[in-house]
């Protein structure tokens, strides 16, 4: 089992603040990619950024610029550093990680979607 906790969304003016954490905990071996999506309300969920094993970083266009993704991985945590936050950004954030785990059988891939957490920008 694989769990993902994510905190630290809240409502912010236009123009502030918030910083995103993702802890990963389970029977993990490694992880891979670690990302941040998004769901506004009426819309799809959308890539934000994403964070490979070598520590590159994408970033969608929407945002970059403002946001910045990082990975702690001696922590198994993953972050989004949100500035210049504008009311286009209010949405749910979701963290999703893949990676290795152990399982009964051995090893295997898995992926996993953190709960979600608000993001509301007030104009």
């Amino acid at each position: 089992q694989v769990q993902l906790v994510e905190s630290g969304g809240g409502l912010v003016q236009a123009g502030g603040s918030l910083r995103l954490s993702c802890a990963v905990s389970g029977n993990i071996v490694s992880l891979k990619t670690m990302g941040w999506y998004r769901q506004a309300e009426g819309k799809q969920r959308e890539l934000v950024a994403s964070t490979g094993t070598s520590d590159t970083t994408d970033v969608a266009d929407s945002v970059k610029g403002r946001f910045t993704a990082s990975r702690d991985n001696a922590k198994n945590t993953m972050y989004l550093q949100m500035n210049s936050l504008e009311p286009e950004d209010t949405a749910v954030y979701y963290c999703h990680v893949t990676g290795l785990a152990t399982m009964r059988s051995g090893y295997a891939d898995f992926g996993a979607w953190g709960q979600g957490t608000q993001v509301t920008v007030s104009s």
